[in-house]
């Protein structure tokens, strides 16, 4: 499946759009990662366990806008979003959405 976030696909032709997918990702992060995150922000540097857990909701959030649209019969999703936040005590949410398309080649 293509996963994009431009509103055509090169080559490609939509047949049909399918509908607005989108797949959502809530990770918890716990005293010690905020912690040693919150050393990090003193001393400087990049937080790689925070990088990490963007990196997975990140995944986890387009795996499952991906099998939306697959069950919908589409074979590409367009004009993807993905959208980071914090919500209450330090969980940390990403959402991927885009819409289900249905494309042939030209």
């Amino acid at each position: 499946m293509i996963i994009s976030t431009t509103s055509q696909l090169q080559g490609k032709e939509i047949e049909r759009y399918v509908g607005i997918v989108s797949g959502e990702a809530i990770m918890g992060a716990n005293v010690v990662r905020d912690f040693l995150a919150g050393i990090t922000d003193i001393i400087g540097g990049r937080s790689g366990t925070y990088e990490s857990k963007l990196a997975e909701g990140r995944e986890i959030a387009l795996r499952e806008m991906e099998d939306k649209a697959s069950k919908l019969g589409a074979n590409a999703v367009i004009g993807v979003d993905l959208d980071f936040e914090t919500v209450q005590n330090g969980m940390m949410m990403c959402i991927a959405s885009g819409t289900a398309v249905v494309y042939k080649d030209i």
